[in-house]
């Protein structure tokens, strides 16, 4: 990608994290276009939708997990179920700290993940050797599976962003990681 390009493409993200976060399911492509400071043509040059778009947010977010995932399985001095339990605990904080992700993780769609599917499946393998090298140290319930991590951070991820009793994302996902140890 050209310089200008790349950097057309990095305001455009950058606008549309703005606007997902604020009100999402009503931003438009053309809102997107004036916040980034782009012609509507060159959204849709980049992104050809907003399913897309939202891809692109979810490919990179995966992009970070497998980073996290990676350096758990490479940390020879933890535990394996610590560094599984902190690999997703800085997962969760990452989603925590992006509304507009996390909007088009819980609102997204098959369209949305399928910009995401190479990431995705590096995701699972990660983590079904991060799981595997747990179970064999006894660190994991009998029945968890890495399949169950998706899941699990759904559920975390749609209690972020609420407040009031019982709302608390990090409680939640406190109770899921001592679900997942047994």
């Amino acid at each position: 990608m050209r310089a200008d390009a790349r950097r057309n493409h990095e305001r455009i993200l950058a606008a549309a994290r703005e606007l997902f976060a604020g009100d999402p399911p009503d931003v438009q492509m053309d809102e997107v276009a004036r916040r980034a400071g782009v012609g509507v043509g060159t959204v849709y040059r980049h992104f050809p939708d907003k399913e897309a778009l939202m891809g692109e947010l979810v490919r990179e977010r995966f992009e970070l997990f497998n980073v996290r995932l990676r350096a758990a399985l490479g940390d020879a001095g933890a535990e394996p179920g610590d560094a599984l339990a902190d690999a997703l605990r800085e997962n969760a904080l990452g989603l925590a700290e992006d509304a507009a992700t996390r909007f088009a993780f819980m609102s997204g769609g098959e369209r949305v993940f399928a910009h995401a599917a190479a990431e995705s499946e590096e995701f699972m393998r990660l983590a079904e050797a991060l799981v595997r090298r747990a179970r064999r140290a006894g660190q994991l319930a009998p029945g968890f599976r890495a399949e169950d991590i998706p899941m699990m951070m759904c559920g975390v991820c749609s209690t972020m962003g609420r407040s009031g009793p019982g709302w608390n994302w990090r409680r939640h996902l406190e109770l899921a990681v001592r679900g997942m140890r047994g």
